[in-house]
């Protein structure tokens, strides 16, 4: 999704445009599982990739489907509905995350649990908060301090950290206090907490903080790439934006410049191309740092 002017747009890989979703709708967002969100009048529906409305604008609040859920919010609480716009797990829930593994936390009262896609509460809710599961693991906290259940609901590590995220190849980064390290599956100290800050691993590496700079470790903590940026991100296709100064680049997995820095902003790599800002316009390069040309 692209905007020109005042238009949101949806282009190809060529660069050309795809579809030009009807102007009346005051936003939309990108694809998700051949579904985009749309909002007329402060309500949200969804289009189908030829543009036509799938599902009405009628909710309050929805997010991107997910497994072939989405939750949206009718009134006060969420519910999820199907692609084809049928309510499956009636609203109910103050908050609600994205199915993932075919579980999705929600907030029943004060409380997070877990549901299944036929609305059957398998984790019923017990947790301060709660996030989604990845690699057969999910962050809950627990009188004020994080730790991992399993999906039958067991608690595998338990809640000793002040910070948990997702699993990622293997591994999560975790905090105690303000230091950052990572675990393995089994709760093991995979990498010992030592970081100033820390991401999650990315095709091998995970970049890291240490003071001021940021660099990337691989999966047994050693330094790959030294700390000598001014800030850095996940690897994408085999490259990573980092920035040096005011301006972005690229990076490729030993530490060489492959896109010199030279943007305002930038995203990830996907499919072959990544969005670059450079004075007030958004373009995309692919890994040679060739802008995408079309008919826009």
């Amino acid at each position: 999704m692209v905007r020109r002017g005042d238009r949101s747009l949806y282009i190809d890989l060529t660069g050309d445009i795809a579809l030009e979703p009807d102007s009346g709708f005051d936003g939309v967002s990108a694809f998700s599982e051949d579904l985009a969100l749309i909002r007329v009048n402060n309500y949200y529906g969804y289009i189908d990739r030829s543009g036509q409305v799938a599902i009405d604008p009628q909710y309050m609040s929805a997010t991107a489907f997910s497994e072939k859920l989405a939750a949206v919010r009718t009134g006060t609480r969420y519910g999820f509905i199907n692609p084809a716009g049928e309510l499956v797990i009636e609203p109910q829930f103050i908050l609600a995350e994205p199915f993932s593994e075919g579980m999705a936390a929600v907030k029943v009262d004060e409380q997070y649990g877990y549901v299944k896609a036929d609305g059957q509460r398998v984790i019923s809710p017990q947790f301060q908060d709660a996030w989604s599961f990845s690699e057969g693991r999910a962050a809950v906290r627990q009188a004020g301090k994080w730790g991992y259940i399993d999906p039958a609901g067991a608690v595998v590590i338990d809640p000793h950290l002040d910070g948990a995220f997702n699993f990622s190849e293997s591994l999560a980064r975790v905090r105690q206090e303000s230091v950052w390290g990572f675990l393995g599956r089994d709760g093991a100290i995979a990498i010992p907490a030592q970081f100033d800050f820390a991401s999650d691993f990315s095709e091998g590496l995970a970049a890291v903080m240490i003071g001021v700079k940021w660099g990337y470790i691989d999966p047994t903590g050693a330094i790959a790439i030294a700390p000598q940026f001014d800030y850095a991100a996940n690897f994408s296709e085999g490259l990573a934006a980092v920035k040096v100064g005011n301006h972005y680049g690229y990076i490729s997995k030993t530490g060489k410049w492959v896109i010199d820095p030279q943007y305002n902003n930038v995203g990830s790599f996907s499919e072959g191309w990544a969005w670059v800002e450079a004075a007030n316009q958004w373009r995309y390069v692919n890994k040679m740092g060739v802008f995408l040309k079309g008919k826009l």
